[in-house]
């Protein structure tokens, strides 16, 4: 039974039996893009987007890992240098489907200050688990762009002009970037929960099929939909634990992106390949490697923080990367001295890290045959980040007994 079937179904029980209360809900985290920096024009990718938008509309797609029977839109100007004035927004239940306005505080339009995020008021539209929705945003101003998540794997648009209450968008130009919308809360049953999962590229999803949700975290939110469960991806491409890369580090954005989500109970950390391999490469080529010890206190960082805050935190051991992005300016990410040290930390978090559990993903996606490389079957082609089949089975080996608190039932479909 999904959350809207959930609410609806107890809202019934309690008008049989003749009780005026409705039932208790709160608001749960049901879908993230974790906010990065755009970057200048002399980083190795390009940003995908244009260096600012005036008179026009960016609608892109979201797909829920619990409905509800209201929503809540978070809008980001986490990096901006000025305040940043959305004229405009809206959300849709799906492609081609009406568009409801947004409103902030009552108004159609909001100023969000640097470095600062802002909450729609609740929209009264009913979503499903697994459902799809379109948020439109419309800047009338001359506006740069100094907020947003790279790799999307999802098509989003631009359009002239105010299009946000139109059902089918007239596109001027496409990108597979994401822009101003940074999550989305649902009006969950009260004991819903959220699971948030911090990455780099591999939990971004950077190879899987482009619109067609193929992430791992949304074969784990399909898993976990049915227990009441949202899961939403923190991951950035070039993400690290302990350094900025294509964002800030994971110990800088921890707070934000997974401890401050609504109804967050349990949290996943699969991140350190790209801590190990961007050193020596061109993305930080004096950079010295991390020590084991270095990224052991990290982890032990993250753990302290989510145990203070009473929320269950899970590692998992990196997966192989040999021979990675062959034919490529980053060909040299893999090293044997790094893989030394991949297989020490996955060791160390298997056998005596203070997480409450291990998801041992380097089991999963590893050849038998050659435990430095991923396995043909799972592997995208570029020997680092897996395919849709790999997602998939890193999803399928998720414990959801170890994942979840004691006091959510795991039941079977």
């Amino acid at each position: 039974m999904n959350a809207l079937a959930r609410l609806t179904a107890t809202a019934l029980l309690a008008t049989a039996g003749g009780a005026a209360a409705a039932p208790p809900t709160m608001w749960v985290a049901s879908w993230q893009a974790s906010p990065q920096p755009v970057w200048d024009a002399g980083f190795l990718f390009p940003t995908l987007i244009p260096g600012h938008l005036e008179a026009q509309t960016f609608r892109q797609t979201a797909r829920l890992g619990l409905g509800g029977g209201k929503l809540r839109v978070r809008l980001s100007n986490a990096y901006g240098r000025q305040p940043l004035r959305i004229s405009a927004a809206s959300v849709a239940a799906g492609a081609g489907r009406p568009p409801l306005q947004l409103s902030f505080d009552g108004h159609s339009d909001t100023l969000i200050a640097p470095g600062k995020e802002r909450l729609s008021d609740p929209l009264a539209l009913a979503t499903a688990d697994l459902q799809t929705v379109q948020v439109s945003v419309y800047l009338a101003e001359r506006t740069p762009l100094q907020t947003f998540h790279w790799d999307g794997r999802q098509t989003a648009s631009f359009a002239a002009g105010d299009q946000t209450l139109a059902p089918t968008l007239s596109t001027t130009a496409t990108t597979t970037a994401r822009l101003f919308v940074s999550g989305i809360d649902v009006e969950a049953p009260a004991d819903a929960h959220s699971v948030v999962v911090i990455g780099d590229s591999i939990t971004d999803g950077a190879t899987a099929s482009l619109d067609r949700d193929q992430r791992w975290t949304d074969h784990l939110a399909a898993r976990l939909a049915p227990q009441g469960v949202a899961v939403v991806n923190a991951g950035i491409s070039g993400g690290r634990l302990l350094r900025d890369g294509m964002g800030e580090a994971a110990l800088s954005r921890f707070q934000r992106d997974v401890l401050d989500q609504s109804g967050v109970a349990s949290v996943i950390v699969l991140l350190g390949t790209n801590d190990i391999g961007w050193p020596g490469t061109a993305f930080a080529r004096t950079e010295p490697a991390p020590t084991l010890g270095a990224l052991q206190a990290g982890y032990r960082a993250l753990v302290e923080r989510a145990h203070a805050r009473g929320v269950r935190i899970l590692g998992a051991t990196l997966p192989p990367f040999e021979g990675a992005l062959p034919g490529t300016p980053l060909d040299d990410y893999y090293q044997p001295d790094k893989d030394a040290l991949r297989r020490r930390l996955n060791d160390w978090l298997l056998q005596d890290s203070p997480f409450d559990a291990v998801i041992d993903l380097d089991a999963v996606l590893r050849d038998p045959a050659d435990p430095s490389r991923m396995a043909v079957a799972f592997d995208s082609g570029d020997h680092l980040h897996p395919g849709d089949a790999g997602n998939r089975a890193m999803a399928d080996a998720v414990d959801l007994q170890a994942l979840l608190p004691r006091q959510v039932p795991v039941t079977t479909p």
